[in-house]
């Protein structure tokens, strides 16, 4: 399975049968989170796969998922040292370990708020200018979805998601791009479209300017990162955007970079991200 077929296949899963992993697909799982340590705005991460076959029975409890995942015994576990863009880095290295593992097809489920966080970052070895933003359980999909993984999907409404006129615009806020304008683009847009994001927010807005250049904003819900004090979701769900333009954008043969230099487009108190510049415009 390439990149965009893993983006458009990909989807939460809560609910694990207890069929182990595969030894091969395993041991290609443990490989990328070794080499994956190359985020975009350069900071340290680190990635590890916690294994809880090996563990007692007392130390499950300490690392609860509050009755969100049912049946993993594996997560993948990661650690950040803290920076300006820490979140964003975080979320572009955890999504490819994500589409990594629907490749496989395993499954997979991002989780921000809903586990024991002292209990995993013990787990890690978490020094203290680091931070461990999120998690995902990692194994074989149950056949059969619990209550709590169809309540879930519906109350974010994962299934759901913003028409192209509300995330993509051209030149300004004012003027929507249209998924027939952005061209040879078109995939790229799409697939981050379907990026998962906490609760469904969607928080990323990109605007087109020029021909090949692309802007990447944040419209933060009000109110919502608060709830993580240090850890900002949507800031990972903007890394998490990021991956998918970026990783489609190479299989696609696209060559560019993400270069920080705020185009001071009028943009609706949005907050600017990052940009990505295809070569040919650089």
């Amino acid at each position: 399975m390439n990149i965009i077929d893993a983006i458009k296949s990909r989807e939460s899963c809560r609910t694990y049968s207890d069929k182990p992993i595969n030894h091969d697909k395993l041991s290609e799982l443990k490989n990328i989170l070794a080499v994956n340590h190359e985020p975009p705005f350069g900071g340290n991460i680190r990635f590890q796969l916690l294994d809880l076959n090996a563990l007692e029975v007392s130390d499950l409890k300490n690392l609860g998922t509050y009755g969100v995942i049912k049946g993993a015994r594996q997560f993948i576990i990661g650690a950040v040292k803290k920076h300006s863009k820490a979140m964003e880095d975080y979320g572009y290295c955890m999504e490819k370990n994500i589409l990594k593992a629907t490749s496989l097809g395993l499954g997979t489920c991002i989780l921000g708020g809903t586990f024991n966080k002292s209990g995993f970052a013990q787990r890690m070895g978490l020094f203290d200018d680091e931070l461990l933003p999120v998690i995902s359980p990692v194994g074989c999909a149950s056949d059969k979805k619990s209550v709590i993984d169809r309540t879930f999907r519906w109350m974010a409404g994962s299934d759901k998601r913003k028409p192209w006129n509300e995330l993509f615009y051209c030149g300004s806020m004012g003027n929507a791009l249209t998924s027939e304008s952005a061209g040879k683009y078109e995939t790229l847009l799409a697939c981050v479209r379907l990026a998962p994001s906490a609760s469904n927010k969607q928080p990323w807005r990109i605007i087109k300017e020029n021909q090949e250049v692309f802007h990447f904003y944040l419209k933060r819900t009000p109110g919502y990162d608060k709830l993580f004090g240090e850890i900002k979701l949507q800031n990972i769900d903007m890394g998490i955007a990021m991956c998918h333009f970026d990783l489609s954008a190479r299989e696609l043969g696209f060559t560019g970079y993400w270069n920080v230099n705020n185009p001071q487009i009028k943009s609706d108190s949005m907050e600017y991200i990052v940009s990505w510049i295809a070569h040919d415009e650089a």
